[in-house]
């Protein structure tokens, strides 16, 4: 018989061995929301839950549950040869712990592979998020990376990350790079995801002695920083980096390949075009139509997102801002990392300890 457990100890699980998490919901429900870290065995497609459904509401539950087995039978040799491929020990969740969770386990379990069920599903992982976001707390102290557009403030932390130190990164929760292009190529998550993501990497730092994030407002794409978050990330200290124009342009080149959706980029400037002086904004308009995007984006940033910037740090005390005028990235990477161990080389220590 497979095990019912709580989200407690699958939080646990996560933690402290090699598990899968697998969402048997429909995978417009999965792209949605989940569980950060879960993959996508669906019980019913969006079309079959959509019919079984309807036939709950006009007909009535046996009904429905009797399609749903008929549905379910057609496709259970593939259903299960799924679960046969994956090698660790596994948590099957649906909505709130209901029949698809239920039967996808007992399936499983049928077949002589260990399963769990997680006991009120994605539902009693929604309250959880909600109820940390209320606490409204997160002791380490928070450093941020600023800089003008183009700085590469993301690929930073994501160097930082690799080198083991704890990183939010807002933009990669959001599925948005924070700028009026920002939704270009990417997959923009809805507040619900962003709060999931976000609570499960707070989580796992809650010990942590300080964590690096990206000076960011406090709406990314589709999404808001929870106030408390925001707030502190405001009082916290600003490391203001400061990179040659030519190194912020080809960051933004390599970012964003315009080349790959052109169309898509003319669409994005055409929002702003009013906020340009009218020769600049027809010039970045004609740089863009002739995919002379090198030249498009440097006069975006002369013009437009510079301008922007120029005042950002005279609204923090002087004694919680640093600038740092650095060659290219691997000076940038340098100079942050010394600063770090300047304003604490015994917290700096215990991060590198923890990795």
């Amino acid at each position: 018989m497979f095990h019912d457990i709580t989200l407690e100890e699958l939080l646990k699980k996560q933690h402290s061995e090699n598990h899968t998490i697998i969402d048997v919901r429909s995978p417009k429900e999965f792209n949605e929301t989940t569980i950060p870290g879960s993959i996508n065995i669906p019980v019913f497609t969006d079309k079959e839950r959509a019919e079984v459904g309807t036939l709950y509401k006009q007909v009535g539950k046996e009904a429905a549950k009797e399609r749903g087995l008929k549905i379910m039978s057609t496709k259970m040799p593939e259903f299960i040869a799924k679960f046969q491929q994956i090698d660790t020990p596994k948590t099957v969740f649906c909505w709130r712990g209901g029949m698809r969770s239920k039967t996808a386990a007992t399936l499983i379990d049928l077949m002589g592979i260990d399963v769990n069920r997680l006991q009120g599903g994605v539902r009693a992982y929604r309250q959880w998020v909600v109820s940390e976001l209320e606490k409204a707390d997160f002791p380490p102290d928070i450093v941020v990376l600023n800089g003008n557009t183009g700085t590469g403030k993301t690929k930073l932390l994501h160097q930082l990350a690799n080198k083991g130190y704890p990183v939010l990164d807002l933009e990669g929760m959001a599925g948005h790079r924070g700028s009026i292009f920002g939704h270009i190529g990417a997959e923009p998550n809805i507040q619900k995801e962003f709060e999931s993501q976000l609570v499960q990497v707070m989580h796992k730092f809650r010990e942590a002695p300080f964590v690096l994030m990206e000076g960011e407002s406090k709406r990314i794409g589709k999404v808001t920083i929870p106030e408390f978050l925001f707030d502190k990330k405001e009082q916290s200290t600003q490391l203001f980096i400061d990179l040659p124009m030519e190194q912020r342009v080809r960051n933004i080149l390599d970012d964003y390949e315009p080349w790959n959706q052109p169309e898509k980029f003319i669409e994005a400037f055409n929002r702003i075009k009013k906020r340009i002086h009218t020769p600049i904004a027809k010039q970045i308009d004609e740089d863009l139509r002739k995919e002379n995007y090198h030249q498009a984006i440097r006069l975006l940033l002369e013009y437009y997102y510079d301008p922007r910037y120029e005042h950002m740090a005279e609204k923090y005390p002087e004694n919680k801002t640093k600038a740092m005028e650095a060659t290219g990235m691997e000076d940038a990477i340098s100079q942050i990392e010394n600063e770090l161990f300047k304003m604490n080389p015994q917290k700096t220590k215990s991060v590198s300890c923890m990795n």
